[in-house]
């Protein structure tokens, strides 16, 4: 099947992203599969395709009909999360699964015991790791889904649709995924990442968002003469932790709860390192998360002196909630898609963010749909081929119904 192979070949390139670089794309192996997807483009026909310095790639499928029709835009990211090795995916397909556990590896097992979701999928075919890598449908089923949808639209010139603007973007997982998107440049009236998980799914709401980086400097002495003298780092790290609230974190939180997440600590006696992702729905309690974390690091200074904990606290990104209400037609458009395609349309509340909430800040409201894969981030993650098929149709029948309704 054509959208399949495209999606193996996409996956074949590692294009994990990294926090730690300034640059963007944040780490130049990224460029490979921009650049591939680049001349895949061109060679299916499309216009107007473009890769700029950043590595951000441009296309469009230009209309078929003289009605005026919105010009709607369909998004997908490139890299892959930092959180799992993303080198030398080797993926299978697992036939007509059947419910039981999946061996991906020697002594790797995926099992609907620890992952029921994987009975949502019974007899369907699923596009499994050998469990020593991320699958990378996050978000590679989302570009194969996009070209492989416009290329049935190329090909059945019957149904009508207007201008189709697509772009694919680097650094999505680091949270700078939309910072240098040329909103102007892509000139839509509205668009849609394809970013989500499992099939039906529409979101218009996510976390509001922000990174903290707290670095702690201690003082070094021999611990045989250390008292009233040293002040351990890493032990300060830890107790810093302490301080938050140990039920606030991802493990102990759903729906719309907020949490407090440690991505990495680090350190020695003299010096440690704690980044943070700060994450709530509501506004209001996501500012006063951001302020605990001040009072927190104020606490540790108070204690141990001025400067000891220094935090950069930067905002990445906000609730799209409400920039995507003034128009909930788009949201009808997207719900009567997925039914079409014959599934129920489940709308409901990322935990998490998408491109789509920076752009719709920046002009260009933007929810998110379904992309198909799940258990992101890790080697458990799958993605059953019918989800993939269930996308492109879906962006299909968006397209038609936009010609149609509007």
């Amino acid at each position: 099947m054509e959208i399949v192979d495209r999606f193996l070949k996409y996956v074949s390139f590692d294009t994990q992203s990294s926090e730690e670089s300034e640059t963007t794309p944040s780490t130049d192996k990224q460029w490979a599969l921009a650049r591939y997807l680049e001349q895949e483009l061109k060679d299916l026909g499309f216009e107007d395709v473009e890769l700029d310095e950043h590595a951000y790639l441009y296309a469009t499928l230009p209309a078929n009909t003289t009605k005026k029709v919105p010009t709607i835009g369909f998004i997908a990211h490139m890299d892959t999360s930092p959180d799992c090795s993303g080198a030398n995916v080797r993926p299978r397909i697992v036939e007509n699964y059947d419910g039981g556990d999946i061996v991906l590896s020697e002594g790797i097992v995926s099992s609907p015991q620890k992952f029921p979701e994987l009975l949502n999928h019974v007899g369907e075919d699923l596009i499994v790791t050998d469990g020593t890598t991320l699958l990378g449908a996050d978000d590679k089923a989302g570009i194969a889904e996009i070209v492989s949808a416009c290329v049935w639209l190329m090909e059945h010139p019957e149904v009508e649709h207007g201008n189709i603007r697509i772009a694919f973007n680097p650094d999505e997982e680091i949270g700078m995924g939309a910072h240098k998107f040329d909103v102007e440049k892509f000139g839509c009236d509205f668009a849609y990442t394809m970013d989500g998980s499992e099939v039906g799914e529409i979101e218009f709401e996510n976390f509001n968002a922000a990174s903290a980086k707290i670095a702690i400097t201690g003082c070094s002495v021999h611990p045989g003469y250390a008292k009233g003298k040293m002040i351990n780092a890493g032990r300060v790290a830890t107790e810093l932790v302490s301080l938050l609230p140990e039920q606030e974190t991802p493990e102990h939180t759903e729906g719309y709860e907020g949490f407090f997440h440690l991505t990495a600590i680090s350190g020695s006696c003299e010096k440690a390192n704690l980044s943070f992702i700060i994450r709530d729905h509501d506004r209001q309690r996501f500012e006063e998360r951001k302020n605990q974390m001040r009072e927190v690091v104020e606490v540790i200074n108070n204690k141990y002196g001025a400067g000891v904990a220094e935090l950069e606290l930067k905002d990445q990104y906000y609730n799209m909630r409400e920039k995507v209400e003034p128009m909930m037609y788009i949201i009808d458009i997207a719900k009567e898609a997925i039914a079409q395609a014959g599934m129920t349309p489940k709308v409901r509340a990322i935990r998490g963010g998408t491109d789509g909430a920076q752009l719709s800040f920046r002009g260009l409201p933007c929810p998110n749909i379904f992309a198909g894969g799940i258990n992101f981030h890790g080697p458990y993650e799958f993605c059953p081929v019918q989800s993939l098929e269930r996308a492109m149709q879906t962006i299909i029948n968006i397209c038609r119904l936009a010609a149609q309704q509007l």
